[in-house]
């Protein structure tokens, strides 16, 4: 079985309303025409890698091709865990976490998206604190960190909602222009303090050395 070689596959992280995992072929196809029907409003940019810029079958693709780029490129000392959101069973966004040396450095940073038909009703905030919840309660994390662009609102209140604090700026160039980026940083003693949803994790055993870590 695939699992045998890459248990990843396995792993299941479950909120209320939520599921976060690695999706079948077929359900990266769906992720992928989730983000080809938009992720924004026309205008935004919430993202310093402006792939929603895109036509909607390239913006496809770039899923598609990131997912398995991050697969391909997995090492203990550093990876990029992309797990598709799901719905109802159904997929609606990606929720990703990655980290360098994470074996010795404890930290992660996270990024998301997010279907624009499923923005507004929560699902942004809970997807990311299921990942929270595999990051501090399953694999150690020390601190997590985020950056939203000044303007992304939305971002930002997520990142406050969940506990992060204010962690200095981050200035880059998009479309020529200079774009300056909030940093936000959760500390796992802030993270204990928030009231959480509740979050299952299975399938994380044998996944350990994936990620850089002992099995306990």
């Amino acid at each position: 079985m695939l699992t045998d070689h890459w248990p990843l596959m396995a792993l299941r992280v479950r909120s209320p309303r939520l599921e976060l995992r690695l999706p079948s072929e077929q359900e990266l196809a769906e992720v992928a025409d989730v983000a080809a029907r938009g992720v924004h409003v026309p205008g935004a940019r919430p993202f310093l890698n402006p792939w929603t810029d895109l036509p909607p079958a390239e913006r496809a693709r770039n899923v598609v091709q990131l997912h398995w780029r991050r697969l391909g490129r997995w090492a203990p000392q550093s990876w990029t865990l992309n797990l598709v959101v799901f719905h109802e069973g159904r997929p609606i966004g990606v929720q990703e976490v990655q980290a360098v040396d994470f074996g010795v450095r404890r930290e992660i940073v996270s990024g998301s998206w997010l279907g624009l038909d499923h923005q507004g009703k929560g699902l942004g905030t809970e997807m990311r604190a299921a990942m929270l919840h595999l990051a501090f309660a399953e694999l150690g994390t020390v601190s997590a960190t985020s950056a939203s662009f000044t303007d992304n609102h939305s971002s930002v209140a997520v990142s406050r909602k969940l506990g992060y604090r204010p962690d200095g700026i981050t200035r880059d160039v998009l479309h020529g222009e200079v774009v300056e980026s909030l940093r936000f940083r959760l500390s796992r003693e802030d993270w204990a303090a928030q009231d959480r949803p509740p979050v299952t994790v299975d399938g994380l055993k044998g996944c350990e050395e994936f990620f850089g870590i002992e099995a306990p």
